[in-house]
């Protein structure tokens, strides 16, 4: 069985930023947690024991160091005795797939390893995937996906199968729906054989490297297939979502959030459809006040609702598909619909945040409006203000009655 993931993290995450400009992506709090703590607990209870952190840059190893340490925090929260985490040696990396090299070099590992990228959520069977790759005798297993919407396979590598599931070759991200070979997608996860070590360290990999020709779906796939065209695809059939945008950041949270158990979430259900997180005399004491207000009809809860540990709530509050996380204060007469506001928020009165993400620690004065937008932790949003389809970089500050739309203010 896998005992060996790693997991790189290199990429500025540039694509999700605000929210990226000061946290590594994999540290982005997602349903009141970091992003990649996802991961690695539903690895580990798979069986996978030990995680190499693939940190490139100041940024990703000193916020996943400095969060993860070895992993005892990880092992205690969920009673994972076994599990550890190591990280990439003070060596920069040119790609995913040096990244991989670098480790399984540094750690000499010479077992097959699961490669599962950095901004993934997924619902994997790691013991299909692991029985599907040994009995295929494969070079290297790829979980695909099948994609339901069509009209977006031109964002993502395309494989083309043949009946025996052998992969004949991907074509990276086609230009029309026409081009695309089939509608399964390269996920990012991938199983790679005890001789893979060998392969990224061969002379053609090496000559590869030194044009900074290494990420695993551009440039070394194709190379394996070409070379050893035992390269298999594995159908994903749980979810799968690249956390890479804005918009699909907000379409992983709600899809989760409805068909995530509460345990998985760390939650309970409050009342049908609103679950709150903390054991706490202080938060149970809040959840309490939160339920007689939605009793009494003074917070209007409707759709998923996730509200995190010691978050006070006003009167006459609409929330709707809404994720509200730790330590945050809502005030009277808020509207907050199909949007994430993380720890430490205040959202001041008769403000109203649809479909927005709003970072930590962000201060949202009286009778803001913010819709379509994201604003990055440690801002400050001034009274009356609108933002529309506007990105807020952190620790800036709107002034009051300002109207932004369409911007970026960096």
């Amino acid at each position: 069985m896998l005992r060996k993931a790693v997991i790189p993290l290199g990429g500025l995450g540039t694509r999700l930023r605000p929210l990226t400009v000061e946290t590594s992506k994999a540290l982005v709090r997602f349903l009141n947690r970091p992003l990649i703590e996802f991961t690695i607990v539903r690895l580990a209870k798979q069986g996978v024991t030990e995680f190499y952190m693939g940190v490139s840059g100041y940024l990703n190893y000193r916020e996943v160091y400095d969060y993860f340490g070895e992993g005892l925090k990880i092992r205690l929260k969920y009673d994972l005795p076994n599990v550890r985490i190591r990280y990439q040696p003070n060596e920069e990396s040119v790609g995913s797939a040096d990244c991989a090299r670098i480790i399984m070099d540094y750690y000499d590992i010479r077992e097959p390893v699961l490669v599962v990228q950095g901004d993934l959520l997924f619902d994997l069977d790691l013991h299909g995937m692991w029985e599907f790759h040994t009995k295929k005798n494969s070079f290297m297993t790829i979980a695909v996906k099948y994609l339901e919407r069509e009209e977006e396979l031109p964002q993502f590598g395309v494989a083309d199968i043949d009946s025996e599931e052998r992969i004949r070759r991907f074509v990276e991200k086609p230009k029309t729906i026409r081009e695309a070979p089939s509608r399964f997608i390269n996920t990012g996860i991938y199983i790679l054989s005890e001789s893979f070590r060998d392969f990224l360290n061969s002379d053609i990999v090496n000559y590869m490297r030194q044009r900074n020709m290494m990420d695993f779906g551009q440039h070394i796939i194709p190379l394996a297939i070409q070379m050893f065209g035992s390269v298999y695809a594995y159908e994903l059939k749980g979810y799968w979502f690249d956390i890479g945008t804005p918009e699909r950041y907000l379409e992983a949270v709600f899809y989760l959030l409805r068909h995530m158990a509460s345990e998985e979430l760390e939650a309970k259900t409050l009342i049908h459809n609103v679950k709150v997180q903390g054991k706490s005399r202080e938060s149970i004491m809040l959840h309490q006040e939160i339920l007689s207000k939605i009793i009494r009809g003074e917070i209007k809860a409707d759709n998923e609702i996730l509200i995190g540990r010691h978050v006070k709530i006003g009167r006459n509050v609409s929330l709707s598909d809404s994720v509200v996380d730790n330590y945050t204060i809502i005030e009277d007469d808020v509207t907050i619909n199909r949007s994430v506001i993380m720890d430490r928020c205040r959202v001041g009165a008769k403000t109203y945040v649809s479909n927005s993400i709003i970072g930590r620690h962000v201060k949202m004065h009286r009778n803001a409006k913010i819709v379509n937008s994201v604003i990055g932790d440690d801002a400050i949003i001034g009274e009356n203000v609108v933002l529309v389809n506007t990105k807020v970089w952190p620790h800036k500050e709107i002034s009051p009655n300002s109207h932004m739309e369409n911007m970026i203010f960096s």
